[in-house]
């Protein structure tokens, strides 16, 4: 990299830091504000302990046969037709599997419930699942990442898994590290939450719009550098997670949101609602 291209990098992260400065001081716009409240008038029931435990995804256990080892909160890949798995379910499988240092477990329950039906036989779903699995250094990267969580936090724990597993990218490592950020409290930090294409491209909208606003990305190509659809570093893995932790804390006091909710019920909402949200 010649001095130009530094001096580009540094200014663009220069940027970047400011959007992000003006995002986390202003944090969710008010149509997002007014989408999400209405996301939680129609959902309030569903979700009334204040968490996104019950939300559900449908699977179909026979397309995942040749994955093993099985959890037993999954029914059983025999089965025929769909079943269906709840967050909680899931966070259950993933604390018992912890329990048992039964790592790969743990990560077959979240990728089956993050996959859900988009899984076929022969698919993006299993096939790249059991080339994860087949991984032999697989049980030492997920350890490592579940150490690091409990004895730093939920970046490291990020920068941990990153690039480590051939086939393992963020946006379904991060569901490993929520489901078992919830049985292993981060040492310090908030939680973990899941970061994929639909949640980063919730936050380029808004970073794209605060950067018009201020001037430091009147075209977007920043916030597109930020809020790319995948390979985010652990840096904008902490932004994220300050970012929801703090917007949802905005919006309990705001009067339209429960008192109190968990930052993943935000995740939850901000995912279900993408329409309504950024644009």
């Amino acid at each position: 990299m010649n001095e130009q291209d530094e001096q580009d990098g540094r200014g663009r992260q220069e940027r970047a830091d400011a959007v992000d400065r003006e995002m986390a001081a202003r944090l969710l716009p008010d149509p997002v504000v007014r989408a999400l409240g209405r996301w939680w008038e129609t959902n309030a029931s569903a979700y009334a302990d204040g968490t996104p435990g019950a939300h559900t995804v449908r699977y179909t256990p026979n397309r995942w046969t040749q994955i093993t080892p099985w959890p037993q909160a999954l029914a059983p890949a025999s089965a025929g037709g769909d079943a269906a798995v709840s967050r909680a379910e899931v966070a259950s499988a993933v604390a018992d599997a912890l329990q048992r240092e039964a790592f790969r477990e743990a990560l077959v329950a979240t990728y089956v419930w993050g996959k859900g039906k988009r899984g076929t036989r022969g698919g993006s779903g299993p096939s790249t699942l059991h080339k994860i699995l087949a991984f032999d250094s697989l049980d030492g990267a997920l350890a490592a990442a579940v150490t690091a969580l409990r004895e730093h936090g939920a970046p490291q724990a990020y920068a941990a898994l990153q690039g480590q597993v051939p086939g393992l990218g963020p946006a379904f490592f991060t569901k490993f590290l929520y489901f078992t950020g919830i049985a292993v409290p981060p040492a310090h930090g908030p939680r973990p939450l899941i970061l994929d294409r639909v949640l980063s491209r919730h936050l380029r909208w808004m970073a794209a719009a605060v950067g018009r606003e201020n001037s430091h990305d009147v075209d977007g190509s920043i916030a597109a550098w930020m809020w790319s659809d995948s390979n985010w570093t652990p840096h904008r893995y902490q932004v994220y997670l300050s970012f929801m932790h703090a917007a949802a804390d905005q919006l309990a006091a705001g009067g339209n949101w429960p008192s109190g909710a968990a930052p993943d019920l935000l995740e939850c909402a901000l995912f279900t609602t993408s329409g309504e949200t950024s644009g």
